[in-house]
């Protein structure tokens, strides 16, 4: 058990909630009660992913009453760790103390893709626990997420942090088990094998962290950005690839005795890079679609089919990933607070979105702290 301990729960907390597109007020909400198979997470920190950005903005891909989250008293976030608060009628895996980060998605355990492991697919999504009561939840998409004092996780996803591991890095274990996935549909033993990541932003600089823990090599990392390249170098990519000023396709070829890369996790989805990473990949190889164009893009399928080029795309952190992935951090096998540049408090979540938003000060992976709002909480009690 964690020593940081937890005395009692109030019954409101702070949250910020969605109002209008990329409107957020901060409000009291009712602290939330766990149920079956559930623990009350105190929320100590959380980090920005791009798709909190793109809810705040477009709505999707949250779902909330059947629809855009915007005016709904929602709650985003999704990449956050805590300390246990509470627990469910029955809940004895955890205990109240314990400092927990968790996955997104808890599918319903009951449609055909749960069944098979594939809760991110859940046939379910978006029917939670309300009047359709299926049992599936994705906090931060469908249900509340972490932008807020405490919340409610089932006990499938949350995994237990070592105390040696700072409450930022533990943020970080969700984009590392997203990462991770990829490579786990790629084929999971990647040892001895190229591969090649396209795109240095946090999941792809993660990317080259696991696919070097796992043994891949040459592990190469395509990029625009000189220092996130330089991160990419500092965790393990064996060559970064400047596509500004250099054909990828042919540098690929090259690195790769002529063959091309046996896997290809493609983490920019652009028409661009989805068009390279056809055409870089092996005969036989393996490409995995880790982000996605937002339009329609036109890309050589035929050359897929002619030289038996599998294409596989991921949503989320699904297949336990993630908890693979805090194997690997909690053993330092990789050090992920590389991609961590700032830290903002509770109460100035805007700015640090915007941080996020426009990069400003080269800004990778921003995590809001909730330390001082618990402070203040307990010394007002």
């Amino acid at each position: 058990m964690s020593s940081s301990a937890i005395n009692s729960v109030p019954s409101k907390m702070k949250a910020w909630v969605l109002g209008d597109p990329d409107e957020l007020h901060l409000v009291e909400k009712d602290v939330p009660v766990p149920g079956k198979a559930e623990a009350l997470v105190r929320i100590d920190a959380v980090a920005i992913c791009a798709t909190d950005l793109e809810i705040m903005t477009y709505g999707t891909p949250a779902l909330i009453q059947g629809g855009p989250p915007f005016n709904k008293n929602f709650t985003p976030g999704h990449e956050y760790m805590g300390t246990i608060a509470g627990l469910g009628p029955g809940v004895d895996e955890f205990e109240i103390g314990d400092r927990v980060t968790v996955e997104i998605h808890a599918g319903c355990g009951q449609c055909k893709r749960c069944r098979m492991g594939m809760y991110t697919s859940c046939h379910n999504y978006g029917k939670n626990y309300g009047d359709q009561n299926k049992g599936h939840r994705a906090n931060g998409f469908t249900t509340d997420g972490g932008f807020a004092q405490y919340a409610i996780n089932n006990i499938n996803t949350m995994i237990k942090v070592p105390d040696t591991m700072p409450d930022e890095e533990a943020t970080l274990v969700v984009t590392a088990g997203t990462s991770m996935y990829g490579l786990t549909e790629l084929g999971g033993l990647v040892a001895g094998e190229s591969v090649v990541v396209i795109g240095p932003g946090p999941i792809g600089l993660l990317a080259v962290a696991v696919a070097k823990s796992l043994g891949a090599s040459p592990v190469v990392l395509v990029g625009t950005r000189e220092n996130r390249n330089r991160i990419g170098l500092e965790l393990g990519a064996d060559v970064t690839i400047d596509a500004r000023n250099e054909d990828v396709v042919a540098r690929v070829k090259e690195l790769t005795g002529g063959k091309g890369a046996d896997y290809v996790v493609d983490c920019a989805g652009s028409e661009t890079t989805v068009n390279q990473a056809v055409h870089m990949t092996n005969r036989g190889g393996r490409v995995c679609l880790a982000a996605f164009p937002k339009k329609p893009v036109e890309f050589d399928l035929g050359y897929l089919a002619v030289n038996n080029i599998y294409l596989y795309g991921i949503r989320g952190e699904g297949k336990s990933a993630t908890h693979r992935a805090m194997a690997f951090m909690a053993e330092k096998r990789f050090d992920a607070s590389k991609i961590h540049t700032h830290t903002f408090p509770m109460e100035d979540l805007p700015t640090a979105l915007k941080y996020a938003r426009e990069r400003i000060d080269d800004a990778i992976k921003v995590v809001v702290s909730m330390k001082d709002t618990h402070a203040a909480a307990e010394a007002a009690e």
